[in-house]
């Protein structure tokens, strides 16, 4: 019997090394990885998912907002950490917003023309809602008043303070005997020398998890600090004792994994159903 050609050999082993692999693989393996976590861990396989009045109300792992359909917060539930995930907590956009602490210039926007809010212009705007939220000063270091960065572009004769778009007042009127003007919006200040302000703000009232968002953007949890800074808010909504919301924070808060990893957390859907149902 005539051997094949050598060619078609090597092609024949190729066509069968990728039926194989696709049956070991592409089936089986799938098959066998989801029987074990059906099997051990059921509830975390099919996405730890939070149950109140027979009906789905979350995960338990994944966050979610508790706003209305404006995007308000609604204030008689625990606020969220922000999120960068999609719209917020989309696990099919997990993500980071991959800004570090150098990026504290805004991209000013124009007619026509989205802007680009800093990292810094971030963590100052949403340090000012939530201080404003919860009835406690929202300043923070390298923040101005009005919520946004507090850094200035330097010139020979001038200062811009770069984030606080015409016809803001600048956060301070001189830098070391230079009139400090607002920026307008569309002009090139790159020539500039970049000064962060750090003002006199002190220790700032509102947590860094109540202004940054985690790493994966699906983090449920947020610090005690932040839970104890929303307690008087909610119990005063709900007309609760303050002192019943602050132990249902402590029902809720888990400690530090393998008791040296991480800060003791609170689950906030966890925590809200718990006020639900009171």
């Amino acid at each position: 019997m005539e051997r094949l050609p050598s060619w078609l050999r090597q092609h024949l082993a190729a066509i069968r090394a990728v039926a194989v692999l696709t049956v070991l693989l592409g089936l089986l393996y799938p098959l066998v990885t989801t029987g074990v976590a059906q099997a051990l861990f059921h509830d975390k396989a099919n996405g730890s998912i939070v149950q109140a009045g027979g009906k789905d109300a979350g995960s338990a792992t994944i966050g979610q907002s508790f706003t209305d359909k404006d995007g308000n917060p609604v204030r008689k539930y625990f606020q969220s950490r922000p999120s960068a995930a999609g719209d917020g907590y989309d696990p099919t956009s997990t993500s980071a917003t991959n800004l570090g602490p150098e990026d504290v210039i805004d991209v000013l926007p124009l007619p026509g023309i989205e802007g680009r809010q800093s990292l810094l212009t971030q963590v100052c705007a949403r340090s000012k809602a939530v201080g404003e939220l919860e009835g406690v000063s929202g300043a923070r270091p390298f923040c101005t008043p009005d919520g946004a960065g507090a850094v200035l572009k330097v010139f020979p004769g001038h200062a811009v303070s770069v984030n606080q778009a015409c016809p803001a007042t600048p956060f301070v009127t001189a830098y070391q005997g230079l009139k400090v003007e607002c920026a307008k919006p569309g002009e090139d200040y790159a020539a500039g020398r970049t000064v962060p302000v750090r003002g006199s703000a002190g220790t700032p009232a509102v947590p860094a998890d109540a202004v940054t968002a985690s790493g994966s953007g699906l983090d449920p949890h947020i610090s005690v600090a932040y839970a104890e800074l929303q307690a008087p808010r909610v119990a005063k909504e709900r007309g609760l004792p303050l002192d019943q919301v602050k132990t249902l924070i402590g029902e809720h808060t888990t400690g530090r994994v393998l008791g040296f990893m991480g800060e003791p957390a609170v689950n906030v859907l966890e925590l809200n159903l718990a006020l639900d149902g009171r």
